[in-house]
């Protein structure tokens, strides 16, 4: 039964993000449906899919159009990440470029085949 109110609940919130999208112009409704999704998923303890994270704003459920609402950046600072500010209020969400498992595990067969010599 659970797993038919968790797939109810994603269906409903791709359908509110696709309607946030089609909305672009009149971004009152877009964030409202923004609101709602979150709402949702947060109610049938579902995360939301990565696409979607990464599209709207934490701060201000804002939805992120880029070169409109929100600038992104490539920074090199320690690890190669991007950048994306929202213009509306100022938060800044960082994607890293490399995953840090593939990096780590990279780094313990280099030092292990240094260890014996």
């Amino acid at each position: 039964m659970h797993s038919t109110t968790k797939q109810i609940a994603k269906e409903r919130v791709r359908i509110l993000f696709e309607q946030a999208e089609a909305g672009k112009s009149n971004p009152k409704q877009s964030t409202r449906y923004l609101i709602t999704a979150r709402k949702i998923a947060m109610a049938a303890k579902i995360r939301l899919p990565l696409e979607f994270r990464r599209r709207v704003c934490k701060r201000c459920n804002s939805l992120f159009v880029y070169g409109e609402n929100c600038r992104v950046r490539v920074r090199q600072k320690r690890e190669p990440h991007v950048v994306i500010t929202c213009l509306k209020c100022g938060c800044q969400k960082r994607i890293p470029l490399r995953k840090s498992m593939e990096k780590t595990k990279v780094e313990q067969d280099n030092h292990q085949d240094e260890a014996p010599r």
